[in-house]
Parts: structure tokens; C-alpha cells; sequence
């Protein structure tokens, strides 16, 4: 028989033997997400957990209030925004957990408060199988 883990949120991610990583994304009011992107090797979902966010697929919009899930097979392109006045959080998934180590990225890119320019956040979806598209390309 199996066991339950249970997983602190520094406590990594290899428990699901990396099918599997769940991330908590906040966005403030007015704030625009990533660039547009293709994520070659895996899936991702996003639970709007509160406020409203808006995916772009390509050149199409779509809102999405509290308590929608959108799904994003490998390949399709994407980002989502924060267009409203209240915060954005959802829960986002990838199914397989390689693209978790993206965040711990990005989060050491923007030390002392600076967010990483264009070019840098390409290198870094890069590094697993991301692409952008549109203007960082």
C-alpha cells in the first residue's frame, strides 16, 4: 500500500515522481504576465483561484474569472495578464514537473528587485523547452 506525502513549500518537487508540479502565481492589478510562449515538452492548467485573468492563444483573448480552468496542451501558444483592478492568483500545473525549475529561475534573475529584461526571460523558458513567440523571439 501507498503512502501520503505531504510536502512543504520548500520541500521540492519530486514527490509525484515528476508528473506533476503545482505552482501559486500572483499577479498585481493592471500586470501582464509572461510573453507569449510554447511550451514544447508539456501541459499546463491554471485555476483562477481569485480575480480575473486573461489568457491570449495566439491572437484570441479569453477572460477567465474565479473558479475557471484552462487547459494549454504542449505547443499551443499563450500567456495570460491581470487586466483588472483586483489581484490575480491561480494555482498553475505542469504535467510533466520540469518547467517548476523556470520559477526558481526566474525568482533568482529578478534578485535585488530588478525583473529580468526580454532576452532574459527567453534564456531562461529556453533552458525547458520554451519558446517565445512575438516580440522576444
Amino acid at each position: 500500500m501507498g503512502s501520503v506525502s505531504v510536502v512543504g513549500p520548500d520541500d521540492g518537487h519530486g514527490t509525484t515522481a515528476h508528473r506533476l508540479a503545482i505552482v501559486e502565481i500572483a499577479l498585481s492589478p493592471f500586470s501582464q504576465g509572461p510573453p507569449q510562449h510554447v511550451h514544447a515538452e508539456h501541459g499546463e492548467g491554471f485555476c483562477v483561484v481569485s480575480g480575473t485573468a486573461r489568457f491570449t492563444v495566439g491572437s484570441a483573448a479569453h477572460d477567465a474569472c474565479a473558479g475557471a480552468l484552462v487547459m494549454v496542451p504542449p505547443g499551443v501558444p499563450h500567456t495570460f495578464a491581470n487586466p483588472g483592478a483586483e489581484p490575480l492568483v491561480v494555482i498553475n500545473t505542469f504535467t510533466p514537473d520540469r518547467y517548476v525549475q523556470y520559477f526558481r529561475d526566474l525568482r533568482d534573475a529578478r534578485a535585488g528587485g530588478r525583473a529580468p529584461d526580454g532576452r532574459t526571460v527567453a534564456e531562461l523558458m529556453g533552458r525547458y523547452a520554451t519558446t517565445p513567440v512575438g516580440d522576444f523571439a
